[in-house]
C-alpha cells in the first residue's frame, strides 16, 4: 500500500471514529442557562450540540462536533501507528468522568477528565455557562505524566455542517493573515486548491489560475480542501466565527494566539450530510504527525509546534459564542473581548454587544 493511500484510509477511520459511538456509552451532560443549551457527551468530552433557546432549535455543528485531536493531529507517525495511536490521537476516543457538576448561583459548569495512557497524559476540561449569556467559558488543563520535555499535538476539531451550513449561504470569518493550501490532500474528492501555495487570507489560488475567496461556501462544485492560516500576531485574542446570512445567526469562537496560533479550514463541500467545514484552531498548521509538524517549523516565521515540559502542565482556554445577528451583518472584521463585553464589529460598520463576566 503506498503512503498516500495509507494516509487517506487513516483520515476516513480517523473522521469515522470521531463520528462514531464508543464502545462504552455514557449519558450525555447538558450544560445550561436561559440563553444556550451545550450537550458534552462524556465520549472524548466533545461538544456534540449547541442550541439558543429563544430561536429554533438549530446547531450549528456537524454530526462529529468539536472534538479534541489531542495528543496527535491528524494521521501518527508509522512507529506511532504500529503503538496503536489512533488518528487525532487519544482524547477523542477515551471516555471522560465527571469530576464535579456545579450550580453556584448564576454560574453553571461541569469538569470532565480523563487520562491518555499511550501519551501518558491527563487533561481536565472545564465548561462553565453564566446566566443572561450567550457564551460558553471553556477552560483545559494537560499534564504531562513523564519525566521528558515533548512536542505536544493539540487542535480543537471544531465542524460546522448541515442543516445549519448551507451552500451560499453561510461565510466564516477570522483573524487571519498569512496561509498555505495543505501539501497533500487526503481523500477522494477532488480539490481545486493549488497544493502547498500560500496565500493571503480570504483568496486563496486555484487550480488553472485565478484565487477562490475561501471565506465563502461554493454553490457551483464539490471540493475537498485543506488550508491553515497563522492568526494575526499582533492580537493577543484571535477569533473564527460562522455566519448564516439568511438565518443571521452567528457562531464562533475567541482564542489566545499564544496557545493557538493556527488555524486549519477543512473545507468537505459535498451535497450531501457529510458537508462540513472545519474551523480547528490549534497548535500547528497541518493535521500531521509530531514529526513532521516539527520538521516543517517554523512557517511564515511561526513555530508549528508546542512544547509539554516534562511532569508539568499547561492549559488553554477559549470561548463559545451563538447568538442572533443584525440583518445588516454580512462579513465579520472583529470580535473583541474585554471589559465585561464581547463586540462583534461587521463590515457593514454594524456592532453587537454580548454580556461576557469572564475573560480570558
Amino acid at each position: 500500500m503506498n503512503h498516500k493511500k495509507m494516509l487517506f484510509l487513516l483520515f476516513v477511520a480517523g473522521v469515522a471514529c470521531a463520528a462514531a459511538p464508543q464502545q462504552k456509552q455514557a449519558k450525555p451532560f447538558l450544560l445550561a442557562n436561559d440563553k444556550l443549551e451545550l450537550l458534552i457527551s462524556p465520549n472524548g468530552a466533545r461538544f456534540d450540540r449547541v442550541i439558543m433557546k429563544d430561536g429554533a432549535p438549530l446547531s450549528p455543528l456537524a454530526t462529529i462536533g468539536h472534538f479534541l485531536a489531542l495528543d496527535g493531529f491528524g494521521a501518527p507517525s508509522d512507529q506511532e501507528l504500529a503503538a496503536g495511536m489512533p488518528f487525532h490521537g487519544e482524547a477523542n476516543h477515551r471516555l471522560f468522568r465527571i469530576v464535579s457538576a456545579t450550580n453556584s448561583g448564576s454560574s453553571h459548569a461541569v469538569t470532565m477528565q480523563a487520562t491518555l495512557p499511550l501519551a501518558r497524559e491527563t487533561l481536565t476540561r472545564t465548561a462553565e455557562i453564566i446566566d443572561g449569556e450567550n457564551l460558553v467559558y471553556v477552560t483545559s488543563v494537560l499534564e504531562s505524566l513523564i519525566t521528558v520535555d515533548r512536542p505536544v499535538s493539540w487542535a480543537e476539531h471544531s465542524t460546522i455542517g448541515p442543516p445549519f451550513m448551507e451552500k451560499g449561504k453561510v461565510v466564516v470569518d477570522m483573524s487571519a493573515t498569512s496561509c498555505r493550501v495543505r501539501p497533500f490532500k487526503p481523500g477522494d474528492i477532488p480539490g481545486h486548491l493549488v497544493y502547498g501555495e500560500d496565500f493571503t487570507w480570504p483568496m486563496a489560488p486555484v487550480i488553472g489560475g485565478g484565487e477562490a475567496n475561501i471565506r465563502e461556501i461554493p454553490t457551483d462544485h464539490d471540493w475537498l480542501d485543506l488550508a491553515s492560516c497563522e492568526m494575526d500576531p499582533s492580537r493577543r485574542l484571535a477569533f473564527v466565527t460562522a455566519l448564516h446570512l439568511e438565518k443571521h445567526l452567528l457562531y464562533g469562537y475567541v482564542f489566545r494566539r499564544e496557545e493557538y496560533p493556527w488555524l486549519m479550514s477543512w473545507m468537505n463541500f459535498t451535497s450531501d450530510d457529510r458537508a462540513a467545514r472545519g474551523m480547528e484552531f490549534s497548535s500547528q498548521p497541518f493535521d500531521i504527525s509530531h514529526r513532521d509538524t516539527v520538521a516543517m517549523s517554523p512557517l511564515f516565521g511561526v513555530p508549528t509546534f508546542s512544547w509539554l515540559p516534562a511532569k508539568s502542565k499547561i492549559e488553554s482556554h477559549f470561548v463559545i459564542f451563538y447568538t442572533p445577528v443584525p440583518e445588516a451583518f454580512t462579513m465579520i472584521d472583529d470580535v473583541t473581548l474585554k471589559d465585561g463585553k464581547l463586540t462583534i464589529v461587521d463590515h457593514s460598520g454594524n456592532t453587537l454587544v454580548l454580556t461576557a463576566s469572564r475573560g480570558l
